[in-house]
């Protein structure tokens, strides 16, 4: 039987060689939001993976919106050249299919990079005053964020829209916006975050209002060519938060926008939070979402084993799976996936010789001898 994990999927007008989604993950290594020779070392290995699809970590519109001082962006010509830069070394080696999740920290920005505490950073210690929905700190102990009017509003929804075009100019082949892990789109969304009481807060409609607007204007100035996707927390873990319910009625609205994929994470929002972590806990997530719109969606979280990945497929549980940790532990995890499933990957020929007795045929087209 022929593996659904390994089969073609296509979001949009891009194609898929399989259903293998590297997840855009936070490396903390940028200068002033720009790409740095690590970005190189790290995208150039996972662009050998065999996966089907590579996003670019968390890159933020704007200098304010970065999580840490470390943080890559998308928001000057230094940006744009330095991640230009690394890309066309990237593509010279791999036709990996690369895109790029755009997304503004708010309350949760000018933080420490993890392995230096990951706390809010004060002004004086390299840090920089935070914006949100509502001057609700993330934590009780934190400085409050400023709460954002009308003009801050429309700069970061324009910001959005240029780095989606600077995106779409530097050839990245799919954007997602993140709406997710209590970062800024994701705090219009939740009533614990947002407590405004005009246009943008209150009902479900008025808080999804903001997220919405910022997809429709990104929608409108990338190419018809480029698919647009979200991730979102499907839930915060937290009574009274954002939850599944919710979360289908967004769905729901950027199905109608032309949203082209569904990346279902949870949690990230509260301190509060009580998350039961373990194998696949978030699949169930992504299914509900992929039942009741029919958009493809991706499943995330503690997917660690071929036949588990190959299982949600299968099952109809999700259409992709996107890996994030187990492919920074193992970078050739999608080879020994193929191997496992009887499937094939495409690996770059300098590699060939490298595939076992017992996996022999599993390296697509490869064909090699040697003296």
């Amino acid at each position: 039987m022929s593996s659904q994990l390994f089969s073609p999927f296509s979001l949009g007008a891009l194609s898929l060689r399989n259903r293998i989604v590297v997840s855009p993950m936070c490396q903390y290594s940028a200068v002033e939001g720009n790409a740095m020779p690590w970005h190189r070392v790290h995208l150039g290995q996972l662009a050998q993976s065999g996966a089907g699809l590579l996003f670019i970590e968390a890159t933020a519109v704007e200098a304010i919106g970065r999580i840490t001082p470390g943080c890559l962006g998308l928001y000057s010509a230094d940006n744009v050249a330095a991640l230009r830069a690394v890309l066309d070394e990237v593509r010279s080696f791999s036709d990996m299919p690369i895109g790029i999740q755009l997304g503004h920290a708010g309350r949760k920005a000018s933080s420490a990079r993890p392995w230096d505490g990951g706390q809010l950073l004060p002004v004086s210690q390299g840090g920089w005053p935070t914006v949100a929905p509502s001057a609700v700190p993330h934590g009780a102990q934190e400085a409050a964020p400023q709460a954002l009017d009308a003009s801050g509003l429309e700069r970061i929804r324009n910001a959005f829209v240029q780095a989606a075009r600077h995106a779409a100019g530097l050839g990245l082949q799919a954007v997602e916006l993140h709406c997710a892990h209590g970062y800024l789109l994701h705090q219009f969304l939740s009533p614990l975050s947002n407590q405004r009481d005009d246009g943008y807060g209150g009902s479900l409609i008025q808080r999804m209002r903001y997220p919405l607007e910022v997809f429709d204007a990104v929608r409108a100035a990338l190419p018809a060519s480029i698919p647009l996707g979200v991730r979102v927390s499907a839930t915060d873990w937290v009574e009274g938060g954002w939850d599944l319910e919710q979360t289908l009625a967004f769905a729901q609205a950027l199905k109608a926008r032309g949203c082209d994929w569904i990346d279902v994470s949870s949690g990230g929002l509260s301190p509060k939070q009580q998350i039961p972590i373990g194998p696949g806990y978030q699949v169930p997530l992504a299914q509900a979402v992929r039942e009741a719109t029919g958009l493809p969606t991706m499943a995330v979280g503690l997917i660690t084993e071929a036949q588990q990945a190959e299982a949600i497929v299968a099952e109809g549980r999700a259409d992709l799976v996107a890996l994030a940790r187990a492919l920074l532990w193992n970078p050739h995890w999608p080879w020994q996936a193929a191997a496992a499933l009887g499937a094939q990957v495409k690996v770059p020929p300098q590699y060939w010789r490298s595939e076992p007795r017992d996996a022999r045929g599993v390296f697509a087209n490869a064909a090699i001898g040697q003296r």
